[in-house]
């Protein structure tokens, strides 16, 4: 599938899954960073709508003992790439997500502010999917071409504008073969 952007933000022909976690940009021109994250719930485990409930704040404490540490979070992303390459959205591109945290870019702090987030279903360790790949460097593809502050060097990973702090999206994420393929 090709991915388009609509007038609002949002994609096209995806699943969407609105978060509250999210508010306005002060400059929703000022996009320029992309950030690739991981995340897993239960850690390691894969599949299942926690991510989702996550991000929505629906997760039940409940559910699994490590939900009881993180069920008041109040995190979100742009998009999810499931391990099959489904593609969720969370948070209208033009508005801020809460991905990032306490990070730092390039000398400017608070990354929320002017990146668009991409979390991947993996951990730190476990190899991404051909999928996951496909759909990411399709989705940076069309964000690239609709940004125009956004560039191939203005891609990072959470673990490199957070550091001691986030380590994804991991060793197991391979850099060279998502770039690459940006160049088509």
């Amino acid at each position: 599938m090709n991915f388009r952007i609509n007038d609002q933000h949002w994609l096209d022909k995806v699943k969407r899954v609105p978060s509250p976690f999210c508010d306005r940009r002060q400059d929703e021109t000022d996009i320029s960073l992309l950030v690739i994250h991981n995340i897993s719930l239960p850690p390691g485990q894969f599949g299942g709508p926690y991510i989702e409930q996550l991000f929505t704040g629906q997760l039940d404490p409940d559910g699994h003992p490590y939900f009881r540490e993180i069920h008041q979070l109040r995190v979100s992303a742009h998009c999810l790439i499931r391990r099959d390459g489904e593609v969720i959205q969370f948070v209208p591109f033009n508005a801020r997500a809460w991905h990032a945290g306490v990070s730092e870019f390039a000398g400017r702090e608070k990354c929320n502010d002017f990146s668009i987030g991409i979390e991947l279903e993996g951990t730190d360790t476990l190899p991404y999917t051909p999928e996951q790949y496909d759909a990411l460097r399709r989705l940076t593809r069309i964000l690239l071409a609709r940004y125009p502050q956004l560039s191939r060097a203005r891609i990072t990973g959470h673990e490199f504008i957070a550091p001691g702090r986030k380590t994804d999206p991991g060793l197991a994420f391979d850099w060279r073969c998502y770039k690459s393929g940006l160049s088509d």
